[in-house]
């Protein structure tokens, strides 16, 4: 078989298992596909060492006949995972040379299920961005090109890396963190599948903390089945992180049936915003129509406080960063900057945190920091608070009237240039987060589904959002959007 990389991760796992191929062919695939898209700047920290090592454990075990799902399949970390004694430097030059002396949670779930990590891959610093333009590494680039145009266009972020490189297919899937859409977004510029389970299903431990109460690690794949794979290696409780939920994981693949009969899809009214293109507008009716074809009933729906989510989750997420983000002072880990003859322990901190951390965490530390002051605490972060409870009842309000799952567009537009919005009005990047930081304020599952393509023959995505716990149901319903709208377009090789 050529073009190994290309395979899915079930294509690759029934493959394995029929004896077709080897996990170190796979591999192997993969490793070259990696060392030929330097252009695309995904993966930052290669391992191939680690990965051939791991390639022929997963061959021994498949051989034994004692082999999960995802054994010998090669995949990429994004690099907020800590990885033993691998650079874990979350794309900040405040963690340059950290390499932990431990495995996070959800990373060593999959190292036991044999999955095979083929490197670490590139990020908005410290899960920070929509574009991967804050990078200590440099920009992610995507593979996809607008028409003729050869702008280098973004992956998305902050799990632009990710996305980069299972679209280019350069692994076979990667891990992502959802913070604020960083799953889902990514996933939806570059026509792939990318899940954000509820908030507890998957460990935090281990991973480099953005804001406590929204991260969540997800899978992002070639299609639905495949997050259903990976996903299920990824969940369970873990003793180590207090906000695991002690929930059993179900077979999620056993659940995909592509039967939504009867199923109540909700279509949120708040979600029509002025100025969204026609484009995704259209796709969105289209994308209710199909599941209609399915045997969906389809609901028009109302999330009165939508219009409040933003402005609460950027005094949130930025708190919650600013405390985090405390620990990063030059004393234990990571750089420290040049001291000057004199300098005490005050300007070790200053040098090192302004020299470490780049303009827009610095931008969101201060915001946190100011939102979290004596005189601002309640006029802004508890008041962010009280709007994120009602954001949440508003979710359970519709859930509690029978509606299993709500459709709507993941971004509120295609992959856009990297440099086209710069950092002179942050705010307009923000935007790109309208229709997906509800959910993690709200604690849901969401999907994002690849569904069809622009003018420019770029990749447009729906999302679905799930009841909590219920990623099973919610993979099902994305599985029959999926199979309905039949999105199979590839970017044209130029890397």
């Amino acid at each position: 078989m050529s073009d190994l990389n290309k395979l899915g991760l079930a294509e690759a796992r029934d493959a394995l298992r029929a004896g077709d191929v080897t996990s170190v062919e796979l591999t192997e695939s993969c490793l070259k596909a990696i060392d030929d898209a330097d252009a695309l700047n995904a993966f930052v920290h290669k391992t191939p060492e680690i990965a051939l090592e791991r390639a022929k454990a997963a061959d021994e075990r498949i051989k034994g006949g004692d082999a999960p799902s995802m054994c010998g399949l090669p995949i990429g970390i994004k690099d907020l995972f800590c990885t033993k004694g691998v650079p874990s430097q979350a794309a900040s030059k405040i963690l340059e040379g950290f390499k932990p002396e431990y495995e996070s949670t959800v990373s060593q779930q999959l190292a036991d299920s044999g999955a095979v990590m083929l490197g670490k891959l590139n990020m908005d610093e410290f899960a920070m961005g929509s574009s991967n333009e804050t990078s200590v590494y440099g920009n992610a680039v995507s593979p996809w090109r607008r028409g003729n145009d050869d702008a280098q266009l973004t992956p998305g972020g902050s799990s632009g890396g990710s996305a980069s490189a299972v679209a280019a297919d350069l692994c076979l899937a990667a891990t992502g963190t959802d913070t604020g859409g960083s799953i889902r977004q990514p996933a939806a510029f570059v026509g792939i599948t990318g899940i954000k389970p509820t908030y507890g299903r998957c460990s935090r431990w281990g991973i480099v903390a953005f804001a406590s109460s929204l991260d969540q690690a997800g899978p992002m794949t070639k299609n639905v089945r495949d997050a259903a794979i990976m996903l299920e290696a990824m969940c369970g409780h873990d003793p180590k992180d207090s906000t695991s939920t002690e929930l059993a994981v179900p077979n999620f693949e056993a659940m995909l049936t592509g039967d939504i009969k009867g199923k109540k899809i909700g279509i949120p009214k708040e979600y029509r915003m002025d100025g969204m293109p026609a484009e995704i507008e259209k796709l969105w009716a289209e994308g209710a129509e199909m599941l209609k074809a399915a045997g969906a009933e389809i609901v028009d729906i109302s999330l009165p406080h939508t219009k409040y989510a933003l402005p609460a989750y950027y005094v949130i997420a930025p708190a919650e960063a600013s405390s985090n983000l405390a620990r990063y002072d030059g004393v234990r880990y990571g750089r420290r900057a040049q001291l000057a003859q004199g300098d005490g322990i005050t300007e070790m901190y200053e040098k090192t945190r302004a020299e470490g951390f780049g303009h827009e965490v610095q931008r969101r530390v201060m915001i946190g920091t100011y939102v979290l002051s004596a005189g601002f605490y309640d006029a802004y972060y508890n008041r962010a608070r009280k709007v994120r409870t009602l954001i949440k009842k508003d979710f359970e309000d519709v859930f509690a009237a029978g509606i299993d799952a709500i459709l709507t567009p993941a971004t509120p537009s295609a992959s856009f240039g990297l440099g086209e919005m710069t950092e002179a009005d942050p705010v307009q990047m923000y935007l790109n987060d309208v229709f997906t930081v509800t959910v993690n304020l709200a604690g849901l599952p969401g999907i994002s589904v690849p569904a069809g393509l622009d003018q420019q023959g770029l990749p447009l995505g729906l999302q679905l959002i799930g009841r909590p716990w219920d990623e099973g149901d919610l993979l099902n319903t994305a599985y029959a959007l999926e199979s309905a709208a039949g999105f199979v377009a590839k970017p044209s090789k130029w890397w």
